[in-house]
């Protein structure tokens, strides 16, 4: 994994960075935490949550360079973030199994639902960001307010999951 976070932290320092909405270090960071809470034996739901901000992360990243390259076609945001959430399942092929349950009027795993609730999480945070920008004069309300506000969101969500055990997911 820290071999995995070292190459992609390479590569995506040869590409130059233009207001994007995660920095490199903060997703290395992210990810390498992720093994490191799974290995702590917190909840698969927590780490679920983070797992799934994190690829809405690269999806991020995904269509930025797509637009520097002037590569459009119709569908290519929804693409290329559904691919990169989808990709979940490579993350933990080996560590984990797929056992869907009931959650609420859901029949989901627990591990991916809390995936798809931390990268929406993320999404939405980060449109809500640019709404209060735009209500702001164009302007933040305050320093690091673009990193801020889906950072407490996904904390929120993962405390949320924790506290509430929503989807009943314990660590393996």
């Amino acid at each position: 994994m820290a071999l995995m976070c070292l190459v992609l932290l390479g590569l995506l320092w040869t590409v130059s960075s233009s207001a994007n909405p995660a920095c490199v270090v903060c997703t290395v960071a992210i990810g390498a935490s992720l093994s490191i809470a799974h290995t702590l034996g917190v909840s698969d739901c927590v780490v679920g949550v983070w797992a799934g901000a994190m690829l809405a992360i690269l999806g991020y990243w995904t269509i930025r360079f797509c637009d520097k390259r002037g590569w459009h076609f119709l569908g290519r945001d929804t693409l290329l973030m559904g691919l990169s959430v989808a990709s979940i399942g490579f993350m933990y092929v080996k560590t984990l199994t797929y056992r869907p349950i009931i959650i609420g009027f859901l029949y989901i795993d627990a591990f991916l639902l809390a995936a798809l609730t931390g990268a929406l999480t993320f999404i939405l945070s980060m449109r809500f960001y640019q709404f209060l920008k735009e209500k702001n004069g164009g302007h933040a309300h305050f320093p690091f307010e673009k990193v801020v506000l889906p950072l407490a969101s996904v904390a929120l969500v993962s405390w949320i999951f924790h506290a509430t055990d929503i989807c009943n997911c314990t660590s393996l």
